[in-house]
């Protein structure tokens, strides 16, 4: 018989190794969108595509895995914002001259990100009122 509490060690492993890619994820991201901009061309797109490759996996291979649909759609669409930056990183490669295209996909990440940062949160809250004002009646 499985004991519970290897269960529980494992789904915080998994929680912080999630926390933390994403974390760096986006710091990779932010740093590589900065670098052009203040003046530095090197290294920028590679710094870029690995924080894009490094959120697009870590958002690939922890989805969400509760029974609320409205949390499941949210969390799919966070993962296409780490597909925008992908595709982001890819216009860096195809055409370093211009900036629009990369910059242009970099911007719709960003928004999405945005909105589910702010959408997630405000609906695990929703279902957690939900859950307990059906839990007193």
């Amino acid at each position: 018989m499985k004991n519970n509490n290897d269960n529980s060690v494992t789904g915080r492993q998994h929680a912080q190794w999630k926390l933390w890619g994403i974390t760096l994820g986006m710091l990779l991201i932010v740093a590589g969108t900065l670098m052009p901009l203040l003046g530095n061309t090197g290294t920028y797109r590679w710094i870029y595509s690995a924080g894009a490759l490094l959120l697009l996996l870590t958002r690939i291979f922890s989805p969400y895995t509760g029974q609320v649909f409205r949390l499941k759609r949210l969390y799919r669409i966070e993962a296409w914002s780490a597909l925008f930056f992908c595709v982001a990183a890819f216009f860096m490669f195809y055409e370093p001259a211009a900036m629009r295209d990369w910059l242009g996909f970099t911007m719709a990440g960003g928004a999405i990100q945005i909105y589910t940062s702010i959408m997630i949160p405000r609906t695990v809250a929703k279902e957690n009122e939900k859950r307990n004002s059906s839990s007193i009646d």
